[in-house]
């Protein structure tokens, strides 16, 4: 399972978001095509401050006149009553019938939804990468990739790919054991 506090790092409270040198979830993100919005950004203050305005304006003051003194009975209150009087009164319906969501047709979301790096390969071949040497075999194209820049995918399950462009090189285990390649792309 990732953390998104360990595997997703973001900036701390009242930090500004750089947005040249994209976080993971960030660059993750931006490959399936959706902006984020900070949380200190007007658009996203707005909106919760506005409606948590609303809930402590009125809610004390509803659960004062129905007579609710213990933790209880308020739960039961928000649950029974207070949602599907705020849900009526607030709620709008949608200005177009269907679903607004859409199929991603962007690639494998293997490949995006995995921490990424980039690195250089060595004058062995290799990529060096959290403590394993990843070997890249020769292919009948070309006998050695020295000074190509290239992005590792670590993957949840600890697998480790090697991409150049969109192409794929090889696939490890976690221990850095080459697996024989599938030939893929990513978008």
């Amino acid at each position: 399972m990732i953390e998104a506090a360990i595997d997703f790092p973001t900036p701390g409270a009242g930090g500004k978001v750089d947005k040249v040198n994209l976080t993971q979830f960030g660059r993750a993100m931006k490959q399936v095509g959706i902006g984020m919005i900070a949380a200190y950004s007007p658009e996203a203050r707005g909106r919760s401050e506005r409606a948590f305005a609303t809930h402590q304006g009125r809610l004390p003051k509803e659960l004062a006149l129905a007579g609710i003194a213990d933790m209880e009975a308020a739960n039961r209150y928000l649950r029974d009553v207070y949602r599907l009087a705020y849900n009526a009164e607030f709620a709008q319906p949608p200005l177009e019938e269907g679903s607004a969501f859409v199929p991603f047709l962007g690639g494998s979301l293997d490949d995006i939804l995995c921490e990424q790096f980039e690195r250089t390969v060595s004058k062995d071949n290799c990529v060096r990468f959290e403590g394993l040497t990843l070997q890249i075999p020769s292919e009948r194209h070309r006998c050695h990739y020295i000074k190509a820049k290239v992005h590792v995918h670590r993957y949840q399950d600890g697998a480790v790919a090697i991409f150049h462009g969109s192409r794929q090189w090889a696939v490890y285990d976690e221990q850095g054991t080459y697996k024989q390649l599938e030939i893929k792309a990513v978008a």
